[in-house]
Order: C-alpha cells, then sequence, then structure tokens
C-alpha cells in the first residue's frame, strides 16, 4: 500500500498485514483455538514468524482460559508453545505488579516453558519465551570477550536460544532489553550490547537496528540538546546503513515488520533525512506501532508529526 494513497485511521494492532494471525486474534479472543494452531503450524519451519505469531496470540489469550482448555484438548507443539507464551507473559505481568502471585506463576511458566521445549527440541521460541523473565531475578553469568563494559547477564540461556537459530530477532531484542535500566542495568551496558550484537548480524538483517532501539530506550528529555543525538554522524551512519541494506529485504517478508520499520523511520526523520523517512513510511503504509513514538509524546501525535514532516498525509487531514 502507497502512503500517497493513506486512508482512515492507523491499524496499531501487532498482526498488522498478517490476515491469518488477525483472523486467529478474532477466533482467540471468541474462544476459539482451531485457527491459532493453523497459523502456528504454518511457521514450524519460519522461527521468526512462529515466535512473533506466538507472541501476540498469547496477548489476545492471557486474559482468557482458551490456553488451557486447549491443552486439555490436545498436547501438540502449538497448544504447549501458546502455555508457555501465554503463562510467561502472565508471570512477568505479575511480578511488574507486585502481585503476591508472582512466585508461583513464574514457576509455572518456568515449567511450560520446559514442557514445550521437550515436545519441539529445535524450535528456539520456549527458550526465547524464557528468556524474557530472567530480569526479574538479574541473572549474572560473565559475558563475552570483546564488550567494553562486560556486563554479566543471561549470556547461557541466549547462547543457547543462538545454536537454534543464530539470528533470532526476538531472542536478541529480550536479550537487550535485560540491560535497560528500568530492569536493573545501565545506559552503557546497553548500548555496549547492542553494538556487540549488531555488529555480528548481516549488513541486511533487522538486528542491525539493535543501537537505535538502545538509543531511544536511552532518550532523556531533560538532556540540553537530546533530540539532536540522532543528527550526529554516528547515528545517521547507522539508520543510512539499516535504509540502504535492511529495507530494500522487507518486500520479502510474509509480514509488514512494522516495529523494525517504525525504530527505522523514526530515527531517519530525528535525522533530518526525511527523503529515506518517507521510503520507509511507505513500507509501513497504515499500520502502526506504539514504539518508538510513545516515548516521545502520544504515539499517534508523534507519529503524524513525523510523517507530516516528510510532507505525507495523516488520518483526519483534509
Amino acid at each position: 500500500m502507497a502512503a500517497e494513497l493513506f486512508e482512515g485511521q492507523y491499524v496499531w494492532h501487532p498482526a498488522a498485514d498478517d490476515r491469518l494471525l488477525a483472523k486467529a486474534c478474532v477466533d482467540v479472543r471468541a474462544g476459539r483455538y482451531l485457527t491459532a494452531g493453523e497459523v502456528l503450524s504454518d511457521a514450524r519451519s519460519d522461527f521468526g514468524l512462529r515466535a512473533h505469531r506466538s507472541l501476540v496470540l498469547a496477548s489476545e489469550a492471557a486474559g482468557t482460559d482458551l490456553v488451557e482448555r486447549w491443552l486439555a484438548e490436545e498436547a501438540t507443539p502449538e497448544s504447549t508453545l501458546m502455555w508457555a507464551r501465554v503463562a510467561v507473559l502472565r508471570a512477568v505481568r505479575a511480578a511488574d505488579a507486585r502481585d503476591e502471585r508472582a512466585e508461583a506463576l513464574e514457576r509455572i511458566a518456568l515449567s511450560a516453558c520446559e514442557r514445550a521445549a521437550a515436545l519441539a527440541p529445535d524450535d528456539p521460541t520456549p527458550w526465547v519465551a524464557k528468556l524474557a523473565m530472567t530480569r526479574l531475578h538479574r541473572l549474572r553469568d560473565p559475558a563475552p570477550s570483546g564488550l567494553l563494559t562486560a556486563p554479566p547477564g543471561p549470556w547461557r540461556l541466549f547462547a543457547h536460544v543462538l545454536t537454534l537459530d543464530p539470528w533470532n530477532r526476538e531472542a536478541h531484542h529480550r536479550f537487550l532489553s535485560f540491560f535497560f535500566t528500568r530492569y536493573g542495568g545501565s545506559v552503557n551496558a546497553a548500548w555496549d550490547v547492542a553494538a556487540f550484537l549488531s555488529q555480528r548480524a548481516p549488513a541486511d538483517s533487522p538486528l542491525r537496528l539493535l543501537p537505535l532501539v538502545a538509543l531511544v530506550e536511552s532518550y532523556q528529555p531533560t538532556h540540553l540538546l537530546a533530540s539532536r543525538v540522532w543528527e550526529e554522524p554516528q547515528w545517521r551512519c547507522t539508520a543510512l546503513a539499516i535504509y540502504h541494506n535492511w529495507l530494500p529485504t522487507v518486500a520479502g517478508y510474509r509480514f509488514t515488520p512494522v516495529l523494525d520499520l517504525a525504530y527505522l523511520a523514526h530515527a531517519l526523520v530525528m535525522a533530518q533525512r526525511v527523503f529515506e523517512a518517507r521510503a520507509v513510511f511507505t513500507a509501513m503504509g497504515r499500520y502502526a506501532s506504539r514504539m518508538p513514538w510513545s516515548v516521545f509524546g502520544d504515539p499517534a501525535e508523534q507519529l503524524s508529526r513525523a510523517r507530516r514532516a516528510c510532507g505525507l498525509p495523516v488520518p483526519g487531514d483534509a
């Protein structure tokens, strides 16, 4: 969909243009799991897609008993993966809310992840789900050589995921988030880890975006000239390299990678590279993600402001 033909409203749902996933989400909200099983089975050989779909479906199912009913009916790689995803989501939410049930929910989640991994030993997704809980206890494995700050963290678990899928997108993002200041890490450690991981990745990999994610995470609006950081040569070059090497690959994706595109579009707009940003927004179409825009204010307002800076229409404009 060309951005110049933008009509209607932004679509914020993470299923974006994955129509099979969107239909499965509707069914999950209605208490049906058959379609969820089909879309996960369809992605058994595509770990990135399987991770994305299972995470989106888990967000729809976490407040219901759907996965419990599904698992009772049939213990398949899909039902056990969804049980692990939902259990982890519940455990993390409980811990963040200081819920007294948090420890019990975490034990359930760990058991669910182990069960899913045992049923599908080649699938990295249960281990990726496990990574989401590592920030709850601040695991402190020693860092490998090559990092200036040598930050301890869940390196062993991360390394195991990489043996199954070396460039697993969600695993890298989960691992990086462990070092965010809001989870007990530090700005320097997050930057160090982001640089280390992105430099290992192929030039056309979305993992090259990791430093831009760390940069948004470290944003402090009270700092002098905070919003001008993206104009510095280091960050401008990073964004342009991703634009030239990764963006052309997006046309081959099975769904629009909205979140990654949003980080790239944001970095290019902030770096005053509106020509390139316009192309990224064109690739996004009407689909939207709350990050990174929500860090800077209301996400819809920030997204619309960025699109206007590129001369693109936004919802509500005549």
